[in-house]
């Protein structure tokens, strides 16, 4: 009995209120979980918020640094692949090249220079000369670019002593060099291509980086060596320590250590191309929030949540319900028969959307039964226009006319021909009433259509005609062929004398049979051929039957569906192609000629 209550229970509860419980309920537990999570989150240490924050820090940084390296990098191969790589040293220079780069990059870089392999200036900017009693090729830089050839390799700070300068002052740098390829004549050797680059450059990436609670961020290289670090002056004095060789074991991530009796955590983050390393050091350890302080903030969040939600959840439901409400009541309306009431469309997008598809639905409803009554209309007239146009007048006068000259001029063979044909033709339009006949009769139809009208026309065109005997058993739609010859007779060849020429070719295509008809007469152009399928009514000439391509189409679709049909093909003085397209049917397979089954 329980379970029957409940199903009644809920037969009997409206939709409104059954949307408020529901989101009412669940917007409380929603609130009650973000409150739980958020004091969760709240009453963490403080140290673990920072090491969050720091380590955006460092990523920040690192994005920093990553950027400096690669324009570094980007002006290595400009003037190694848009410079170097292109000249004859033998026969020009590239200083002018080399100083429109500096001049660009003038703010980052001290010098560029470009030496042969045995430590020969062959280019520098702005530098012009090397210190007296300098060997560049002792330098460390010079060997790492030596024995890593095919790296751009990075020198730790050092102080700038290679090339003697007016000023007579000495820059830390950091030297970046790679192997190049120098052409000079016929010959090409290695050099080694210089940028040393401004050390205050890259202490300004660094410069007012803090870390929480005391923190601090330096830069080592990939042995460990200091390239940044803002007590330097201090470590290189011995009055500081830095744990270093401890870091540079560490890898990517937040690691916690003893230093000097204190605990603190090291943020690493490996710059990409170079391996450096970028060290965030802070001290672990922070203030904890007050426990009730946040309950009671936390508490009040949580009810003061629950009943704004509880009002906007009532107000939602109802703005909710009351379209659905009124569409219900206008499918009713449509469920007791009544297609043309007006279906409710307001409220939500959705609402709006559906009220607006029922409608559509009751209209298409309506209108697909008037075109089923239109469509059987259709097919009986098409069938209609068909028989009584095939019964031309002037086609049956035209015949009678040619067989009494026949007969006066004591040609009774070819009156017997012509007598025989037009007595088949007409047995065959005819068939009893059918609409459905085989391809057999269909092709036995137009042959007579065509010795009639070749012997009208005393022999001013050939024809042919050409099918497979897998063919002849299958379904036609009825005086389909007739039409297409008629107009390549009329109006393909109405201006040809002796030369026109007709061929029906008959086929099947696995499960599609094609019948194509084909003249060599006028053609015509593509408008003209668009005319032929357009809705406008077709008037019957003095010469044709007036059934038109339209027709033929038409019927060919009320049988067989709009994937079947006619296709034209025709060129200005080249000539016309009509294939008519329908579904290969054994006739035994239709309804005494009546319906055919397409599935």
């Amino acid at each position: 009995m329980k379970p029957e209550n409940e199903n009644g229970f809920l037969k009997r509860t409206s939709i409104r209120y059954m949307i408020f419980v529901y989101f009412t309920v669940t917007a409380l537990a929603a609130s009650i979980f973000i409150g739980l999570s958020l004091y969760s989150r709240m009453s963490k240490q403080m140290s673990d918020t920072m090491q969050e924050e720091n380590q955006i820090l460092i990523d920040q940084v690192n994005r920093s640094v990553d950027v400096w390296l690669r324009g570094i990098m980007k002006l290595s191969d400009s003037l190694y692949y848009d410079v170097i790589k292109n000249a004859d040293l033998e026969n020009e220079r590239v200083n002018r090249e080399m100083m429109l780069l500096y001049d660009n990059n003038q703010d980052n870089v001290e010098n560029i220079a470009l030496f042969s392999r045995s430590g020969e200036l062959l280019e520098a900017v702005p530098a012009s000369r090397l210190k007296t009693g300098v060997d560049p090729t002792e330098e460390s830089w010079f060997r790492a670019a030596l024995s890593k050839t095919e790296n751009l390799h990075f020198s730790v700070p050092h102080v700038q002593r290679v090339f003697d300068v007016s000023e007579n002052q000495y820059r830390w740098v950091i030297s970046a060099a790679r192997v190049v390829e120098i052409t000079e004549g016929s010959s090409t050797e290695q050099g080694v291509l210089l940028i040393d680059i401004r050390y205050d450059s890259l202490e300004q990436l660094f410069d007012e980086i803090t870390l929480g609670n005391g923190g601090y961020v330096y830069l080592m290289g990939t042995d460990g060596d200091l390239i940044y670090h803002p007590e330097a002056q201090l470590l290189y004095s011995g009055l500081e320590e830095e744990n270093l060789e401890a870091a540079a074991g560490y890898r990517d991530g937040i690691h916690e250590e003893m230093f000097q009796g204190k605990k603190r955590a090291v943020t690493v983050k490996t710059v990409g191309y170079t391996g450096w390393k970028i060290i965030g050091a802070a001290p672990m350890g922070g203030v904890t929030l007050n426990a009730l302080k946040t309950r009671l903030l936390i508490t009040f969040i949580v009810v003061l949540v629950a009943f704004l939600l509880a009002v906007i959840n009532a107000y939602i439901s109802t703005r909710i319900t009351t379209p659905i409400e009124a569409l219900e009541k206008s499918v009713n309306e449509i469920e007791a028969g009544n297609l043309n009431a007006d279906v409710y469309v307001g409220g939500s997008y959705e609402i709006r959307h559906l009220g607006t598809s029922i409608q559509n639905m009751a209209t298409q409803i309506r209108r697909l039964m008037d075109d089923i009554v239109a469509e059987h209309e259709s097919k009986r007239k098409n069938e209609f226009d068909v028989l009584q146009s095939q019964i031309n007048p002037h086609f049956l006068y035209n015949t009678l006319d040619i067989i009494v000259w026949m007969i006066e001029n004591e040609k009774q063979a070819d009156a017997v021909k012509v007598v025989t044909a037009l007595a088949r033709f007409f047995r065959i339009s005819l068939s009893r009433g059918k609409s459905i006949i085989t391809v057999r009769d269909e092709i036995e139809h137009v042959r007579n259509y065509l010795t009639i009208q070749h012997m009208r026309f005393k022999n001013r065109f050939t024809y042919g005609i050409e099918a497979d005997e897998s063919v002849m058993d299958l379904a036609s739609v009825k005086l389909i062929l007739q039409p297409l010859v008629e107009n390549a007779i009329y109006h393909g060849m109405e201006f040809m004398d002796g030369d026109g020429e007709i061929r029906i070719h008959v086929y099947r295509d696995g499960d599609d049979l094609y019948m194509k008809v084909s003249d060599n007469g006028l053609g015509m152009t593509k408008e003209q051929i668009e005319n032929m399928f357009s809705e406008k009514k077709h008037v019957a000439s003095k010469s044709g039957s007036g059934i038109g391509v339209r027709n033929v189409n038409e019927r060919i679709r009320l049988y067989f569906g709009s994937d079947y049909g006619l296709s034209i093909e025709s060129e200005l003085d080249e000539g016309t192609t009509v294939t008519i397209h329908m579904k290969a049917i054994p006739y035994s397979e239709t309804a005494e000629g009546e319906k055919i089954n397409v599935k």
